[in-house]
């Protein structure tokens, strides 16, 4: 039997919550791809790549590239592929709606060649956040950013970058947020059907969208909420933690893996019973020492769940 991305939109939006990972993945549960910034030099392709290994990481982020270097983009699609390393993403960091006309279009070229990157490098996907009406920061809360308005603005970026670069291998998406659309499974539906294109995907940051109490105690139905709803869409995933500063108001406090309140066990589990091989980013991190911390938290964890990790 054969679904369409419509049929599979109506199913996330009607019949939430009806399936478990067991069921998806027919009870096989596959190993799970880690990766993190190396602190090491991405000049030697090979030597990278052999790093990366070295430290147990079956992906990595996109070294830097030019678009127009073949040969460096032919040097690291080679050794990764040598290797049985996943590129994950090419993560490109501007305001797509910078209220500035001139800087948004000047950020949509950016972020349209970094899809095309993406394409040439065989990444998963090319990141960017939907953007931010406010503008200052670039990232930060606005009112309309949680309007049909933004939803619309949002929807026409992706497939205005989608459209010039008609990738066949990749795809482009926007990361979850605390703020802005998409914030949770609900908005990401909603982004996804209005974007309306087969190379939209889904970037998974659970961390981001934990911004209510009910949310950071119960990460367990969070996780399963976005897998249920969205796990077959998704083509990269961030890792980090949370822990709670008690002050007057709410104070969410990014820590390594391990050190909050995430229910890592369930997102490895949840990973694992996806039919696609999704990577798992560690990102975040103070320093060498906390990223190797959290890999060491989540490869534990992993084995304790009967999961292979890499």
């Amino acid at each position: 039997m054969s679904y369409t991305r419509r049929d599979f939109l109506k199913a996330g939006l009607c019949f939430a919550g009806t399936f478990t990972p067991a069921a998806r993945a027919g009870g096989a549960l596959h190993p799970v791809r880690l990766g993190a910034p190396l602190f090491f030099s991405d000049e030697d392709p090979e030597a990278w790549a052999r790093r990366a290994r070295e430290l147990g990481y079956g992906a990595v982020y996109a070294p830097g590239c030019r678009l127009d270097d073949r040969a460096r983009i032919g040097a690291i699609t080679e050794a990764a592929a040598r290797h049985d390393i996943v590129i994950a993403e090419v993560g490109r960091w501007v305001n797509l709606l910078d209220p500035s006309p001139e800087e948004a279009k000047k950020n949509l070229d950016y972020v349209t060649e970094g899809l095309a990157l993406a394409e040439e490098l065989g990444a998963r996907c090319c990141v960017d956040i939907a953007g931010s009406f406010g503008g200052d920061p670039w990232y930060g809360p606005d009112p309309r950013n949680l309007t049909d308005e933004y939803i619309g603005a949002a929807a026409e970026n992706a497939r205005k970058i989608i459209d010039a670069v008609k990738p066949s291998r990749t795809k482009f998406a926007y990361e979850m947020s605390g703020w802005n659309y998409p914030c949770d499974t609900d908005s990401y539906l909603r982004l996804i059907e209005a974007v309306d294109r087969p190379q939209f995907g889904v970037h998974l940051d659970i961390c981001n969208i934990v911004n209510s109490p009910e949310r950071f105690w119960n990460t367990t139905a969070l996780i399963d909420d976005v897998f249920d709803r969205l796990g077959e869409m998704i083509v990269s995933c961030h890792a980090k933690d949370l822990r709670w500063e008690v002050e007057r108001n709410m104070h969410f406090v990014e820590c390594p893996c391990g050190e909050g309140n995430v229910d890592w066990a369930e997102m490895l589990r949840r990973l694992a019973a996806l039919p696609a091989d999704v990577p798992l980013m560690i990102e975040h991190m103070p320093g060498e020492e906390e990223y190797l911390r959290s890999r060491d938290h989540l490869k534990k964890l992993a084995a304790e769940n009967g999961i292979e990790t890499f």
